[in-house]
């Protein structure tokens, strides 16, 4: 892609505004704390520490409506503390001297490495060092910084206990990552009957499984509808496309197709009905039809062999949907899903930026040099301009940077566009009202509570939202509008610009990068295939080995889908892995996984017969797949003639399961895809 595609790609990105799901209740419950705080400080303190215990308010709630399965009051409390914190010691080395540049070089690098803990983190972190720029302006003395830094913790404070005592859908988040993940199997299953062999995205499961994650203290207070559904829904997706696939079950026309498209609808309704429940706190309401469909005794006369199996097995687990979904199955029980406590986090989360030390050309790590390089250059940039208020600057820099291209370019487009709406918006309503003290206040809380409101439907009018209170809250402190818009627009679009060419200068392409994703998917797939191979071998065997590397298969492919998103984007050439052989690819191994998931939907009972033959071809299998993927990363084609021989000998053996021995010769078909999509053709000769 150029370089003229791409700025008008990621501009017309940024500048998109989404319809979304509006939730009013949490943006009054955040507008009402911000007006609490600006309420007493002004009554207490006056306009200068209302201004700057209103940016803690602020942040503290923004904190809240970042993508975490943390409890909202702690995302809160951090992001007050740690911007009180930083507010503080950046006016304890003072604005004017050298050592507040060295301590901005220093917080934006780190809130740079913070990304590598994960997105949450970042954007609280690179929010603070950013509205840190503006606070430390505002004490004049010691003593009224370390009021300041109190009072923009009361905020954070303030937020936190407005969470607390007016929860609004207690564990919504993980319902709807729950809900979300049975409606997208109940979309695979009526897309099946049409479609036998139609491809799923695991994301709503991977989701699903992030949000299931608790504290100890979490786990005792978890509803019990969100204890257990999850592992089901899990394992029904491989069962949907064992009893869908022609290959492993049913004819592809037939009376027997007929029924499993039955058994399909209604495991799409029924799916879809617990997914309800879960979402709104009910009890699931099941059509009869459904039911009806499901509980025929004509299934056992209609299907056989492995059809028959899967059949059975889809029936017991919409059953145990149904029970979880109600807060009365055997889910409720299930062994939690435990994350660490914020206490332990945090020398989790420096580890993983110490290592992130290691990587230099890793996209956190040159985003942490860039945002640093930028931040300083735009702050000095600021001061020897000849305008007011030089933050803005760096201030629009910090905000507008992510660690990939896309993001950074559309952020930076949508940055200066919401900033020249709403400073025109607050310009017109200043001239129309000329507010005092109480009336800026008053407008600034309106205009937050209007970004919390929209800030879902695109970060252009979260800018824009942003940019009037910020107008207002300073007008709240005597500056007047000729102080502050010129210069904010001028300086955003500065800060803009350097985010912009920081990213040209210095990038972090994922293009060149795209074939290690691949070979990293690769190989997990190979894990994952062998793994469950080898099962038919000793059925005997644990399958925690299947689970992880099920998980790590999903990982890898997710690592590669979002690589190859941001690849599109990118105004680079290809490197060795053109668009069309990347996506002959990413199908070949989407088919391969798939393979092997509908072998495990069919694992034999741990009293079953072993196929000994299974064994050599599981660790063909593996040590094929590790080859391969070191032949994927070194450019070169992978070929898989252990492989072919195992299966080979495993004809001559004999073939106790045909399900096994059917998803091994597709493993084989698969690789061998995988192969002629990175073959590259010759050209022809002249």
């Amino acid at each position: 892609m150029s370089w003229l595609r791409a700025l008008r790609e990621t501009a017309r990105s940024g500048l998109t505004v989404e319809r979304r799901r509006l939730e009013p209740l949490v943006a009054l419950r955040g507008a009402a704390g911000l007006a609490i705080v600006v309420g007493i400080s002004l009554t207490l303190f006056g306009p200068s520490v209302a201004a700057s215990s209103a940016f803690g308010a602020f942040q503290g709630a923004i904190a809240t409506y970042q993508r975490s399965w943390r409890p909202r009051p702690v995302l809160a409390l951090a992001s007050g503390l740690s911007l009180a914190i930083s507010t503080f010691l950046g006016y304890l080395v003072g604005t004017h001297s050298p050592f507040f540049l060295v301590l901005l070089a220093l917080w934006t690098f780190l809130a740079g490495l913070a990304w590598a803990v994960g997105p949450t983190v970042g954007v609280i972190a690179s929010s603070n060092v950013a509205i840190m720029l503006v606070t430390v302006t505002l004490p004049s003395s010691l003593v009224d910084a370390a009021g300041h830094a109190g009072m923009i913790a009361f905020g954070g404070v303030v937020q936190a206990a407005l969470v607390v005592l007016f929860p609004i859908r207690r564990w919504g988040a993980q319902r709807d990552a729950l809900a979300d993940a049975l409606a997208a199997e109940a979309d695979y299953a009526r897309r099946l009957r049409h479609d036998p062999v139609a491809p799923f995205d695991p994301q709503p499961l991977m989701t699903a499984r992030l949000a299931a994650a608790v504290t100890p203290r979490e786990a005792r207070r978890r509803p019990a509808e969100l204890h257990g559904a999850r592992g089901v829904a899990e394992r029904i997706r491989p069962v949907l496309a064992s009893l869908a696939d022609p290959a492993l079950g049913v004819p592809a026309e037939g009376e027997e197709r007929h029924r499993v498209r039955e058994l399909l609808a209604a495991a799409g309704t029924v799916l879809d009905a617990a997914a309800r429940a879960v979402r709104h706190g009910e009890a699931p309401v099941i059509p009869p039809a459904a039911e009806a469909a499901l509980a025929t005794p004509d299934t056992g006369a209609i299907l056989t062999g492995p059809a028959r199996r899967a059949a059975a097995r889809l029936t017991a687990l919409l059953a145990d949907v149904v029970e979880t979904a109600q807060g009365s199955g055997t889910g409720a029980g299930a062994e939690p899903l435990l994350r660490p406590t914020l206490p332990r986090l945090v020398p989790l989360a420096l580890r993983t930026m110490r290592d992130e030390l290691g990587h230099r050309r890793s996209p956190v790590f040159r985003h942490a040099v860039r945002v640093c390089a930028v931040a300083t250059a735009g702050y000095l940039l600021g001061h020897v301009l000849p305008f007011g208020h030089g933050y803005w600057a760096p201030m629009a820099s910090v905000m507008v940077m992510r660690p990939d291209f896309s993001l950074t370019y559309a952020r930076a487009v949508a940055r200066f566009g919401g900033t020249l709406v709403g400073v025109a918006l607050a310009t017109g309503i200043v001239q129309l009202t000329h507010p005092d003290t109480g009336l800026s206040a008053a407008i600034a809380v309106t205009c937050a509570f209007l970004a919390y409101l929209l800030m879902r439907t695109g970060y252009a009018v979260l800018s824009g939202c942003v940019s009037a209170y910020v107008v207002f809250l300073l007008g709240m402190g005597g500056l007047q509008w000729t102080q502050t818009v010129p210069d904010r627009v001028f300086l955003t679009l500065i800060g803009g610009a350097l985010a912009m060419i920081s990213y040209a200068v210095y990038p972090a392409w994922e293009t060149p990068r795209l074939r290690t994703r691949l070979a990293d998917w690769l190989a997990a797939n190979g894990r994952y295939a062998s793994a469950v191979v080898a099962h038919y071998a000793d059925p005997g065997r644990a399958s925690d080995e299947i689970r992880q590397a099920l998980l790590d298969t999903r990982a890898a492919r997710i690592a590669w889908q979002e690589a190859l998103d941001k690849a599109t984007h990118e105004p680079v050439r290809h490197r060795g892995l053109s668009r069309s052989a990347a996506e002959e690819a990413a199908h070949a191994l989407s088919q391969l996984g798939r393979t092997a998931m509908l072998m495990e939907a069919h694992l034999p009972d741990r009293d079953a017969v072993p196929v000994p033959a299974a064994a050599k071809f599981a660790e063909a299998l593996r040590e094929a797949t590790e080859q391969g993927a070191k032949a994927v990363r070194e450019r070169r084609v992978p070929r898989w003639e252990g492989v072919e021989q195992a299966l080979a000998a495993w004809d001559g053996e004999g073939v106790p399961d045909r399900v096994v021995r059917r998803g091994a010769g597709l493993v084989v078909h698969c690789l061998d895809d995988l192969t002629d999509a990175l073959t590259v053709p010759s050209s022809p000769k002249p």
